[in-house]
């Protein structure tokens, strides 16, 4: 079947408190979707964002992030208060994520509204306390990440929130005794960021649930890599290619190309894959199938660095000196799909893919990415023929661009004016505008052979890069685009479902 979406993260949503969340504006965005003739809403982790203000940075691979969370719901709980709202700032321009602000803002009133649940649990049934039946559903069936993410967040808070290789050594190398004490001692602070998991839990299923009744499937985003500061690093170092004081080895990153002369050094720490083999690939599955409580289908971030890796020695300044390694292949999607039946994966093999990458997407039998800007620069491909339509396999799914892509318009003006000559004689529209040339783009990957074709929102918007989500390699200035509201009108409705309709993804 052929069908067509958007890609918006959940945190691009208009609202008033800072960043979009699970509230109003999340449910009518699902409305002009389903009245649009879209199949597909495709967000970025839901994760906890991280160094750099990144959801592919995150504290944690299970956990969800509590800037999500919808604080009007609280506030129709009982939670929280109107005039607490209000008191707080939430950033001055409504088009950015002020994430500095946020931070402080945020956790104020979820802290505010988890004392205020606390109370009305108190005493009940006799108890000092007693939570919700579903409260504690949900602790006991996620309590193999929760308890010690939870733990750990308590942890960076007590040590004024830094990197836990940095904390003293009893809680940095998980002294049991030392962890016992801690807990018991801080069973509030650790209760705090139960709850918040909580909240995000119950409200998502009401999203997500929404969505799928309107015909609306969700596609999430897995990053390949774990942050070094996080839950699953400190709790299963013997996971990760971590000396004796776990302390990284070797970290990830990409090698120079064409984009960047020093390559990407991303920091994350390297995965020790024998380990993760002799156990049957069992934390992999566990982080899989969590997604898929989450999501309708799994885009798998960095594919090619599951048939080769990138590693790079701890402490180098750049990416030039790393060289690449094996990664488990085929054998850990077979034992994916031996554990979890057949699910609807998305294999993300953008960059220059060798034989053996591309041997192992085909061996799967995931559906790879196309993006519709590299059909026109082989800087970072080598391979941009791959990328122009008539050559697209039928399992695929096309992009005009991603999230770390340049907005369609602004990267039809950056290109040099070879390569706009090229898109202009590939469309066969040699006096259109930019505006004109982008929309030609679009029926282009729409009337494709793919079975999926997602469109950043910007690109229907027709925005240049102050839009932009994120340009890799850059801290500072991404992850921050929102819509305002009144941005998607009628009118962009109707366009878009009259593509759908005429190329028969409706």
């Amino acid at each position: 079947m052929r069908e067509s979406g958007i890609l918006m993260p959940v945190s691009s949503l208009p609202g008033p408190y800072g960043i979009g969340c699970f509230g109003k504006e999340a449910f009518k965005f699902v409305d002009f979707l389903a009245q649009a003739g879209q199949k597909i809403w495709q967000i970025l982790p839901l994760s906890p964002t991280g160094y750099g203000d990144s959801p592919y940075q995150s504290c944690s691979a299970f956990a969800g992030n509590p800037y999500f969370i919808d604080l009007d719901a609280l506030k129709e709980e009982g939670l929280l208060t109107a005039a607490q709202l209000k008191a707080e700032k939430w950033g001055t321009d409504p088009k950015e994520v002020d994430y500095g602000t946020l931070y402080v803002s945020r956790f104020k009133v979820l802290r505010t509204a988890y004392a205020a649940w606390r109370k009305q649990c108190a005493g009940l049934h006799g108890c000092s306390y007693y939570f919700p039946d579903d409260y504690y559903a949900f602790t006991l069936a996620n309590e193999e990440w929760l308890d010690d993410y939870a733990l750990y967040m308590a942890l960076k808070v007590a040590n004024g929130m830094k990197n836990w290789v940095e904390w003293d050594k009893p809680y940095r190398l998980r002294d049991k005794k030392a962890l016992a004490a801690f807990a018991a001692e801080n069973e509030e602070e650790i209760g705090f960021w139960k709850f918040l998991q909580y909240e995000f839990a119950i409200q998502w299923k009401k999203l997500k649930a929404y969505a799928n009744k309107q015909g609306i499937e969700i596609i999430g985003d897995i990053p390949i890599y774990v942050a070094m500061d996080s839950a699953d690093t400190w709790a299963n170092p013997w996971l990760f290619k971590l000396d004796e004081n776990n302390c990284p080895t070797q970290v990830a990153g990409c090698p120079p190309d064409g984009f960047s002369a020093t390559g990407q050094l991303w920091g994350n720490p390297l995965y020790n894959w024998e380990v993760h083999r002799n156990s049957g690939f069992e934390w992999w599955i566990k982080r899989i199938e969590n997604c898929f409580r989450l999501y309708d289908v799994v885009r798998i971030d960095h594919f090619r660095g599951f048939d080769e890796y990138y590693a790079i020695p701890y402490g180098d300044k750049t990416a030039e000196h790393g060289w690449w390694e094996k990664g488990p292949g085929i054998d850990l999607f077979r034992a994916v799909s031996v554990r979890l039946g057949a699910r609807k994966i998305i294999a993300e093999d953008l960059g220059y893919m060798t034989d053996s990458v591309k041997r192992l997407v085909e061996e799967s039998g995931y559906p790879n990415m196309k993006v519709i800007e590299f059909a026109f620069d082989e800087r970072d491909t080598g391979n941009a023929s791959d990328y122009l339509p008539h050559n697209y396999p039928e399992n695929c799914v096309v992009y005009t661009g991603t999230h770390d892509n340049e907005t369609l318009l602004s990267w039809f003006r950056d290109i040099t004016p070879k390569e706009r000559r090229q898109v202009r004689e590939y469309l066969n529209n040699f006096y259109g505008s930019d505006r004109e040339i982008c929309q030609d783009l679009i029926c282009l990957v729409m009337r494709s052979v793919a079975k999926l074709c997602v469109i950043p929102m910007q690109d229907y918007l027709y925005l240049d890069n102050s839009a932009r989500m994120n340009q890799p390699s850059t801290l500072g200035n991404n992850w921050k685009w929102r819509l305002i509201p009144g941005q998607f009108t009628e009118n962009l409705q109707k366009e878009m479902k009259v593509l759908a309709k005429r190329y028969g993804r409706q």
